[in-house]
């Protein structure tokens, strides 16, 4: 449809309005400039724009509508025009692309006060906000900080180049596009670095003051912000971002002292990070960091240091290769201190040969003197604190495959936690794989838009599958290995042949990013959760939609079929769990008592049980039949990012942001 974006008419939404020139109800132009066609209302809620979603052809732009009640204020009209002069000088693929006429006004029917607007490139992503909330609010590893640490400074470097700042860096202002790449926006607040500026600065002239509690250094909130102002605000972005808590937060600020205690709440985080962060949080703007050069040559210095230590964990690949088992080498850092009480601890280092690299991994085994017992291994290197991201059991119910942030899938034994193999090892951090039921393939998505096909048992790449315009959430391989299943942010669902490897079908209806995808126990429909809080019934041979459940008031991020297909389970953000007739689409039953979003969730082989995780770090084990909750299992120090239940149905898995993996005995 076309949306009229005059702020007087009736009815700006009108479906009838998709193929004419003029609106229906105020005969306002739908064409603006002749070429943007207005499609939607994103947002009103801000308090000085209007931000819609607009098409130049085929091309998706955002449209910047400034309030027309902000008209008779010159200064916001200066701010709102300066983005756009900003943007249009700004060169950079973490910057949203405006066009030098980006900027221009639109006359509704009747009326002699212009709407001053910008169009922008739309950036297809989450901001890191939105992105934390969707993960569960889990510290990011330090590798995952350095790398966007170093982008957002490349941003700033660009910007600061062009005598500008920001004047507004927070997690809300950065957005991650399909491809990784972090991207800085509202620069409405931006301020060009002029003679003018400073004198106002030293004279204590009007100057706009921008505020944004927690984020924004003190001398700007006296009305004197600088370049280095925005060094304070990137620092406390980056706390937020490894310790999950805002850094106005009483758990880590104290008012009284005006201090910020945040190490602590994150034990992977190395020293010189660490230090590099709180430089540029220091409270007088001289004890920062001169300028972005400085930043990103002690970010440089940080990974070639991390780098170095890391080669001294690397195995000899030559001499690897020429060992037919797996023998413990001694650890030449010192492992972190763990506290156990009545626990026998177990370190070792094992090794492995794929795709012709060494690979060097250690491993923590405890095992407990009561049930349940828990087999503790960790995924990563030390000092590495990568997440594990999803798992799977092998069909004897003997391994259990992992991926990992750290970009690797592993082979564990199940029976005594030693890793057997490294499969593959990416460029990419791998979020989610399906394995084919012939176990010769894996089809692998997480922070890009195509999915790879690997060979299982080579660990080589065989093709790659490119069609989604956003990151692929969560993939499934069809029982007869002839179809493969993606869900995607770019709110669609691809089914692909893996015959000629393309999408047959795309199958859309939903208004957000979908997270998860399953397919009915008879292969005949295919179930969808999507960020919309809607789930979404298909057809697998037609596309159709069949059913659309609602209920949940947040995301819904994982779903569950029991064998016979008889209830559906869905999970979601806003803490609950749901249990649907599959038949008539009725909710049966809320599940509550975790007290942060619910994510992976699985159901037993016999259908009784049903497994919980939560961004809680908390496992719960429910009764299908009763709904009642069977135990809690605590263990887990961060979010639980996958659950697993054997073969058999006895043994539960959960993989967590913590870098470990748990094998838990099944209650009875």
């Amino acid at each position: 449809m076309s949306y009229c974006i005059n702020p007087t008419c009736s009815q700006p939404d009108d479906p009838a309005n998709i193929n004419n020139r003029l609106c229906r109800h105020c005969g306002s132009e739908l064409l603006l400039q002749g070429r943007y066609q207005v499609m939607r209302l994103l947002s009103d809620k801000s308090g000085f724009g209007t931000v819609y979603e607009a098409y130049q052809g085929t091309v998706p732009k955002i449209l910047k509508v400034l309030k027309l009640k902000h008209n008779h204020n010159p200064r916001v009209v200066q701010l709102f025009q300066q983005e756009a002069e900003v943007l249009s000088q700004l060169n950079h693929p973490g910057i949203p692309q405006v066009e030098s006429d980006g900027y221009f006004q639109f006359f509704p029917r009747g009326s002699t006060e212009g709407l001053h607007c910008i169009i922008m490139e739309k950036i297809d992503g989450l901001n890191l906000k939105q992105w934390m909330k969707q993960q569960g609010n889990h510290p990011i590893s330090e590798d995952q900080a350095l790398d966007w640490l170093t982008q957002v400074t490349e941003i700033l470097h660009k910007v600061h180049q062009k005598n500008y700042f920001h004047r507004d860096i927070k997690p809300e202002n950065i957005m991650i596009r399909s491809t990784g790449q972090l991207v800085l926006i509202d620069f409405g607040t931006a301020r060009e670095l002029t003679y003018t500026y400073l004198a106002e600065v030293g004279g204590g002239g009007n100057v706009t003051k921008i505020s944004s509690a927690g984020y924004t250094p003190p001398e700007q909130e006296k009305g004197h912000g600088i370049p280095q102002s925005d060094f304070y605000a990137l620092g406390r972005t980056f706390v937020y971002l490894l310790t999950g808590i805002e850094a106005n937060d009483r758990k880590i600020y104290d008012p009284l002292t005006d201090q910020l205690t945040w190490r602590d709440r994150n034990s992977y985080i190395s020293e010189n990070l660490a230090h590099l962060l709180d430089k540029l949080m220091a409270h007088t703007a001289g004890k920062r960091p001169k300028n972005t050069q400085e930043i990103l040559d002690r970010l440089e210095k940080i990974h070639h240091e991390s780098s170095g230590a890391n080669l001294a964990t690397h195995i000899d690949t030559n001499t690897a290769s020429q060992s037919s088992g797996m023998k413990p080498i001694s650890l030449l850092p010192t492992l972190r201190q763990v506290k156990l009480k009545k626990r026998f601890l177990i370190v070792g280092i094992s090794c492995a040969v794929t795709l012709g690299i060494g690979l060097a991994g250690y491993g923590i085994w405890i095992y407990q003197e009561y049930n349940p017992k828990i087999i503790q291994v960790a995924h990563n290197r030390q000092g590495e604190g990568s997440y594990v991201n999803y798992l799977v059991f092998s069909p004897d119910g003997k391994k259990i495959i992992s991926s990992s942030a750290d970009k690797k899938m592993r082979i564990w034994d199940l029976t005594n936690g030693q890793e057997i193999n490294t499969v593959i090892k990416h460029s990419l951090p791998i979020n989610y794989f399906a394995i084919g039921p012939d176990w010769h393939t894996v089809a692998m998505g997480g922070s890009h838009n195509t999915i790879e096909i690997w060979n299982w048992e080579n660990g080589k790449l065989i093709t790659t599958l490119a069609g989604h315009t956003g990151e692929v959430n969560f993939l499934v391989i069809t029982p007869d290995n002839n179809n493969l299943i993606s869900a995607s942010a770019d709110n669609t669902i691809k089914v692909w042949d893996l015959d000629t490897d393309k999408a047959i079908k795309t199958l859309t209806g939903h208004s957000s990013y979908v997270n998860y995808v399953i397919l009915s126990p008879d292969g005949k429909k295919i179930i969808s959760a999507s960020a919309d809080k809607t789930i979404k019934i298909w057809d697998f041979q037609t596309g159709t939609k069949l059913n659309t459940l609602s209920g949940h008031t947040s995301y819904v991020n994982y779903l569950a079929i029991n064998p016979d297909g008889t209830k559906l389970v869905s999970s979601s953000a806003d803490k609950t769990i749901k249990i649907w007739d599959f038949e008539t689409g009725k909710a049966l039953k809320t599940l509550t008592g975790h007290s942060a979003p619910v994510k992976p969730i699985a159901i037993s082989p016999d259908g009784r049980k049903l497994v919980s995780g939560s961004a809680d770090g908390i496992v719960k084990i429910w009764d299908l039949n009763t709904y009642r909750e069977i135990r809690t299992l605590r263990g887990h120090s961060s979010s639980i990012n996958a659950v697993a239940i054997s073969p058999d149905g006895k043994k539960v898995v959960t993989a967590s942001a913590d870098g470990t993996i748990r094998v838990w005995h099944m209650p009875e």
